[in-house]
């Protein structure tokens, strides 16, 4: 028996590039700097005990997205500053998420993308998956690592437990090793 993963893998595979989503927050200030637009995935191999997302789990739930009705949605409302990808896990479908990608960065948004994985697994993954390293070169921030109950704390910005990381890839790349985010407006800078 084919695991939801593999299924999933395969329909890809067979040339349907579809997004499937738990749903869509159309103005977040806690995914992310600024106003967002935070798109859900479904689907997450992770499982994280405690998840904040448990309902986006299942790789056959949720529904398929209307991809060209959510970048309507975004292009329409001149408050977003940015997107976020977030989840269930985005890098499980990174071929869709990075035509969705692509645009929003064609309209000047930010994007932001939470992943379980960390940073050094995706540069890993995308020697075999390279819509994960255009999806890595598309993303402005990532909050990688898995959420652990034992490091919860509610006083983190944009993430859930301290091992997690904000990573600024922008500023990554351009020094070639990991830099934190630092947000000027809480920093005081």
């Amino acid at each position: 028996m084919r695991s939801e993963q593999e299924l999933h893998d395969r329909k890809l595979l067979s040339g349907k590039t579809a997004l499937r989503l738990a749903g869509t927050v159309k103005n977040s200030i806690v995914d992310g700097p600024g106003i967002r637009y935070v798109i859900f995935v479904q689907g997450c191999p992770h499982r994280c005990p405690g998840c904040h997302n448990p309902q986006t789990h299942d790789f056959s739930g949720g529904y398929e997205a209307d991809i060209d009705a959510i970048l309507e949605e975004i292009q329409s409302d001149p408050l977003l500053g940015g997107v976020t990808f977030s989840g269930g896990e985005p890098f499980c479908q990174p071929e869709a998420l990075c035509m969705v990608g692509r645009r929003i960065k064609e309209m000047g948004k930010h994007l932001t993308v939470y992943t379980g994985y960390t940073l050094e697994c995706l540069r890993q993954l995308q020697e075999t998956r390279p819509a994960v390293g255009e999806l890595l070169e598309l993303a402005d921030l990532l909050v990688d690592g898995p959420y652990l109950e034992e490091e919860r704390d509610l006083t983190l910005r944009f993430r859930g437990s301290a091992n997690q990381r904000v990573i600024d890839l922008q500023k990554s790349r351009e020094q070639n090793t990991v830099i934190l985010y630092r947000d000027e407006y809480v920093q005081g800078l």
